[in-house]
């Protein structure tokens, strides 16, 4: 966790605006997908790149999600559905737009557990992605 100030409360993150959570979200999955990559290979920029870009795609987060969707609290599929159902000010260029508003709600879900300093819980939803 590496707010300054620590995890934000439970109803603070609730009260946050589900795209605000979606961006922070992004942000941790990018970096845990990176984190992986660079640990688990021996491969220079590029590629890695090219990977991480496949795998944090909208169409990737889209296909996990299929996986952990089950597995979300009643708390979590809450933040999802308001994710997935916000109002968003982009539209995605290489995705459908399904793709698109179940990746956000995605990240929401992950934006959330981080701002409350849920990050093992981030790490077990997230290891249901080699299963």
């Amino acid at each position: 966790m590496l707010t300054e100030n620590g995890p934000v409360t439970e109803m603070r993150a609730r009260q946050m605006n589900p795209v605000v959570l979606a961006f922070v979200g992004d942000a941790v999955y990018t970096l845990l997908v990176r984190e992986k990559l660079a640990l688990s290979s021996g491969e220079k920029t590029g590629p890695l790149n090219k990977k991480a870009s496949e795998i944090v795609s909208a169409h990737g987060q889209s296909d996990l999600l299929e996986k952990i969707l089950p597995l979300l609290t009643e708390t979590e599929a809450e933040i999802y559905h308001r994710g997935r159902n916000a109002k968003k000010p982009t539209k995605s260029k290489n995705a459908s737009v399904g793709e698109y508003v179940r990746s956000t709600g995605f990240e929401a879900v992950l934006g959330y557990l981080y701002l409350t300093g849920q990050t093992e819980r981030i790490k077990a939803l997230l290891c249901t992605e080699n299963a």
